[in-house]
Parts: structure tokens; C-alpha cells; sequence
């Protein structure tokens, strides 16, 4: 990749929002239909395991999030280097590949150990294709608009969640938990497939573009390196990826537990899939404004205040009861997380050059999505042992410490700064 970057790019080849606002409307189509495949779980597979499997224990119900979330992470961990050796689209379209059979095997499914395995090839679907979608958005825009780009993608993808969550939840209180809105996710991994390979255009001659234009030539750097750094050696780095941990872990806490915890209080389906996609909507349409925001305001002051946010979002649904204080308490998660999200990211591409961001944007996202696996195993065994609400309660403690940890170890990096 570094002798690729002092490559001359194509002429036409142009970095910015406007001169390629073709391709990025596509990517961000296509993350829709990626964030749309999620969706199709926030209401109803937790519910398919306590109602049609009659699973008692909860660790065990969120065993699904747990593939998930480690297999993800996996895949984010390996698709920078896949996307610097064999290009960004054939990425992309192996993602989509994989995630082809995810709904089929959740409709069809005659054992819980089926939706698991389901829910680790949806994690190798999201974490390649899902990737992609943010690392040649990045490539496209430049420097001067990462977190705009960032902030569009993350709101299509989870402005699409919510919306699955809650069509999902709807056809559930009319037609059952299965087939019917598993339905949605046979035309989105269509959709996103076709897509992919049709139209999608590779964006590595962006990369070399913006490379060259560095007036300093830097040393190749290995993986392990950018691993290193990623992970405890660059505090900006390591501020962004525990903080990306965390807030991913709350979300694999929200995603098995707020079912079975509004459920245990008399909740029907279709109440229960507004409240699960309240959250993900907020979240995805308030980063329209909030990724632009971090690159006038910078993204540090943004990612304390969300992550206290979301602490104070989570703390409110342990201890309040009633859907009127459960529908404040997911706003507030909603928009804590669109003030966290689209700017840890940005932060991660401020701090990584061109030649090696999308390794580094890779070992964030390893740790960010490692959080689902952490956060719902963790979460399974508190409310096992000690109740639901003691589940809800601990991760919002351990959200409020994380957020502290990034205002004391990341250092304020303006745009212009930005490698």
C-alpha cells in the first residue's frame, strides 16, 4: 500500500463531497440496506428465543449477540488489510455475499443454534460490508468534510435500524414472530448485493490522491504497528477505541436486554419495536448534525458530553417504569450516541495517515464491536444473578467512566491538523 500511494492516481480523480456525490449517494443507499439487516433483530430474535424456544436463561437468549458482536469485530479487525491488498468493492461485495443466507437461516431455523450461527455470518456481513461503506466514504470526501461523510453514512445505516425495528415489530403483533418480518431482510441483502457489484466503483486511486499530496513521504507501517497503536500507544487512538468498546457494549446490552426488560412489564410487541426503534432513529438522524458539527467543533467535547448522555439515557430506563419514561430514556440514548459515533470515527481518520487509515479505522472497529459480545454476555450474567435492571444500571455506570476517560486522555485535534 505504501509504494501504492506514491503512485500517480488517475487525472480525473478528484477528492470532495461534490465531485463525487454520485458514488457516496450510492454507498450511502447501500449502508441502509446493511443497517436495515440489523434491524431485522432489534425487535423480534430476542423475543423468538423466550416465546417460540422458550429459553429461560437470558445469557443464553443473547448468546446471538455475542456471535455477533465477536465475529464482527473479527472481520472489521482483517477488512483494512483486505481493502488495501485486494480493493475496497470486492470487499464490499464478499460482505454481502456472506450475508445472503442470514434471513433465510432465522425463518427456517429449528434450534437456537442455527439463529447463532445465522447471526456470526451477519457479523462477517457487517463487518466487511459495513466497513467499506465508511472507509471510501472517507477516501471520496478528504480531509475537510470526515466527519460529514462519517455522519451520513452512520445516520443511513442506522436511521435504517430503527426503522426495521420498528416495521418488525409491527408485523410481529400482526402476523407473528416468524416468517413475515424477516421478509424485510431477503430484499435488503438482494438489493445490497446487486448494487455492490453493478455500480459500485473502487476508491483506492482516492487514497493515492490524497497521499501524494502530503509533503512528507512516510515510512511504511506494518500492521502490528497500527495495531499498537490503535489499541494503548497513540492516547488519541486509545481514547477513541475504549470509548468505541463501550459504547457498542451499551448497545449489545440495549439490543437482548430492553426487549425481555419491557416485555417482563406487560409490553406488547408492536410498543416494544417503537421503543427499540426510537433509539437507533434518533441516533441515525441527529448525525446528519452532529458529524458536521464535530468538524467545526472538533469531535473531543462531543464524545464526553454523548457518552454522559447516553449514561444518563440508560440509568433513567433502569429506574423508571412506564413507556412515556422509557420513550425519553431512548431518546437520550439516541442522542448521546449521535453525538459519540460519527466523531470517533473522524477522530480515528484524523489520527492515522492515508497510507494505513483503513487498518486503523479496522483495529477501532475491532474493538468498538468486540463491546457486542462484552456488553451482552456481561449483561446476560448480571441479570441472571441479580435482575434486568441491574443489568441496565451497570453498563450505564461503566458509559458515564468511559466518557471521563476521553476527556482526560484525548487531546483536541482541529480538522486542519488532521494527518
Amino acid at each position: 500500500m505504501a509504494r501504492e500511494s506514491a503512485a500517480e492516481s488517475p487525472p480525473n480523480i478528484r477528492l470532495g463531497l461534490r465531485e463525487n456525490w454520485a458514488q457516496f449517494a450510492l454507498l450511502v443507499l447501500i449502508n441502509a440496506f446493511v443497517g436495515g439487516m440489523v434491524g431485522i433483530e432489534r425487535t423480534v430474535v430476542p423475543l423468538i428465543g423466550s416465546e417460540e424456544f422458550q429459553i429461560a436463561s437470558t445469557t443464553l437468549i443473547v448468546s446471538f449477540i455475542a456471535s455477533f458482536g465477536v465475529v464482527k469485530a473479527f472481520a472489521n479487525l482483517v477488512s483494512g488489510q483486505m481493502a488495501d491488498l485486494w480493493g475496497r468493492k470486492r470487499v464490499l461485495v464478499l460482505g454481502w455475499l456472506v450475508g445472503l443466507p442470514v434471513p433465510f437461516m432465522i425463518i427456517w431455523a429449528p434450534s437456537w443454534g442455527w439463529v447463532i450461527v445465522a447471526n456470526a455470518l451477519l457479523g462477517i456481513n457487517q463487518g466487511l460490508a459495513w466497513s467499506m461503506t465508511v472507509i471510501m466514504k472517507v477516501d471520496l470526501v478528504g480531509p475537510k468534510s470526515r466527519g460529514l461523510a462519517v455522519g451520513l453514512n452512520e445516520f443511513a445505516g442506522y436511521l435504517a435500524v430503527g426503522l426495521t425495528a420498528f416495521v418488525t415489530g409491527y408485523l410481529a403483533s400482526e402476523y407473528g414472530l416468524r416468517p413475515t418480518p424477516i421478509y424485510l431482510g431477503i430484499g435488503y441483502a438482494c438489493l445490497g448485493t446487486l448494487l455492490s457489484v453493478l455500480l459500485v466503483r473502487d476508491t483506492r486511486d482516492h487514497v493515492r490522491l490524497e497521499a501524494s499530496s502530503h509533503m512528507e513521504q512516510s515510512p511504511p507501517v506494518g500492521f502490528r504497528e497500527v495495531f499498537a497503536l490503535a489499541t494503548f500507544k497513540d492516547r488519541n487512538l486509545f481514547a477513541a477505541s475504549q470509548a468505541g468498546l463501550v459504547n457498542n457494549l451499551n448497545d449489545g446490552m440495549s439490543w437482548g436486554i430492553f426487549p425481555l426488560f419491557f416485555a417482563s412489564f406487560g409490553l406488547g410487541f408492536e410498543r416494544i419495536g417503537i421503543l427499540k426503534a426510537v433509539y437507533p432513529a434518533t441516533w441515525g438522524i441527529l448525525q446528519i448534525a452532529t458529524g458536521p458539527l464535530s468538524d467545526r467543533w472538533g469531535r473531543k467535547g462531543l464524545i464526553v458530553a454523548g457518552m454522559w448522555v447516553q449514561a444518563v439515557g440508560l440509568f433513567l430506563t433502569a429506574l423508571t417504569r412506564g413507556f412515556e419514561w422509557w420513550l425519553l430514556a431512548s431518546l437520550l440514548i439516541g442522542l448521546g450516541t449521535a453525538m459519540v459515533y460519527p466523531s470517533l470515527i473522524a477522530a480515528v481518520s484524523d489520527a492515522a495517515r492515508p497510507t494505513w487509515r483503513a487498518r486503523a479505522l479496522s483495529v477501532y472497529r475491532f474493538w468498538r464491536d468486540l463491546g457486542y459480545a462484552i456488553g451482552a454476555l456481561s449483561a446476560g450474567l448480571i441479570a441472571d444473578r441479580f435482575g434486568l435492571a441491574w443489568a441496565i444500571a451497570s453498563v450505564a455506570a461503566l458509559t458515564f467512566v468511559s466518557g471521563t476517560i476521553v476527556a482526560f486522555a484525548m487531546r483536541e485535534r482541529s480538522p486542519s491538523e488532521a494527518r
